[in-house]
């Protein structure tokens, strides 16, 4: 029987949602079998288990992070997720400085230093050689909203280097024909863009979506306003980076739906920051619409989720699936666990059938 080895990744970005999934794979390797686990949606993908999850390489800009033992940086401020291993194992692996380029808002400068970002005055490594040298076959991106120039400059590190890249935020690499192609034509897998969360705002609002169309009600319009504490929330202040998330939001909901919505009736996007929030994400949705005989019905929801966790229960089913591209040697965007697992897919499908094609992808039965 082939030993399958471990699956080695680097992160970009060391912040609540890298922390989350650090501590995650940790959370779910002592369960050993996987009896009693709960919280994933996939235990076993083709053999692969959290706990054949090894992180060998990690970039940030922070000082506090910068030079410090991965099982210690991902404890450090801005960070303030909610604790999962308090007592974390101890990791060889260095966070090594990473460019800064667009990846901070000038903005945060105004608030206090246990929120904000503090970049690091050592000069960034060569993240394609660290990557190489680490032997890292997936990336995955955690860098902040709005740092266009930073996303690529990753992305183009695993093209030179032969890394599979996943994006989780909302610069469009995955989704973009001119990068699909590049990394199709290196034979690379990659999964984006901008990760949804396990059961967060934008799978419920979708969801509800579909089923009002699918119950033959006709969506009139619609809002989701999210507040929350964490620098996430603090970096999209600046409404300058937020362009491709409102698209990405936006899409994932309109797609939902046969004839989208008009413009102005349909309003999707983080509405402000709540420090005390921390890493917990409120989100407020209302979706209204007409049924039998035109009358008229709405639906309002409140939904309160540890933010940084949520994300980590998809990304962690995305890095085995990505890892199952690399083993079948599929070049080019992953189609299913993008659009199962991400806001801004190359193609959108329904959750449902998405859900049907990541099965079908895990088992065989589709390249990608």
């Amino acid at each position: 029987m082939e030993v399958k080895r471990p699956i080695r990744i680097a992160i970009a970005g060391v912040g609540n949602c890298a922390s989350s999934l650090i501590q995650g794979i940790e959370h779910y390797r002592r369960f050993g079998n996987g009896r009693g686990a709960v919280g994933l949606m996939h235990w076993d993908i083709q053999g692969y288990t959290p706990a054949d999850i090894e992180v060998v390489a990690a970039f940030d800009i922070d000082r506090r992070k910068v030079g410090r033992p991965l099982h210690e940086a991902i404890f450090a401020r801005p960070n303030c997720t909610k604790t999962i291993v308090a007592d974390m194992p101890e990791s060889r692996v260095l966070v090594r400085p990473g460019p800064v380029l667009d990846g901070v808002s000038q903005h945060m400068k105004e608030y206090d230093e246990d929120k904000i970002f503090i970049p690091d005055d050592r000069p960034p490594c060569d993240v394609a050689e660290v990557l190489a040298e680490s032997g890292a076959e997936i990336l995955l991106n955690y860098l902040p909203v709005g740092s266009q120039k930073a996303v690529e400059y990753y992305a183009g590190c695993c093209l030179s280097s032969g890394v599979s890249l996943i994006n989780c935020m909302p610069v469009f690499i995955a989704s973009d024909e001119t990068w699909a192609k590049k990394f199709e034509d290196r034979g690379i897998p990659i999964v984006g863009d901008d990760i949804k969360s396990q059961l967060g705002a934008t799978i419920v609002h979708r969801v509800l979506t579909k089923l009002f169309q699918d119950r033959g009600v006709i969506v009139d319009r619609t809002y989701q306003l999210n507040t929350g504490g964490n620098t996430d929330f603090l970096n999209m202040l600046e409404k300058d980076r937020l362009k491709s998330k409102k698209i990405s939001k936006t899409e994932a909901v309109q797609s939902q739906l046969d004839v989208p919505l008009a413009p102005d009736n349909i309003h999707i996007g983080p509405s402000d920051y709540v420090p005390w929030l921390n890493d917990n994400k409120l989100c407020f949705l209302r979706i209204e619409g007409r049924g039998f005989g035109d009358i008229p019905l709405n639906v309002e929801l409140k939904l309160s989720v540890e933010d940084s966790p949520n994300s980590a229960g998809v990304a962690i089913d995305a890095i085995r699936c990505a890892k199952l591209g690399l083993d079948r040697k599929v070049g080019g965007p992953l189609t299913s666990i993008s659009s199962y697992t991400m806001k801004h897919p190359l193609i959108q499908y329904s959750d449902s059938i998405a859900k049907i094609k990541v099965d079908d992808f895990i088992g065989g039965k589709i390249e990608g």
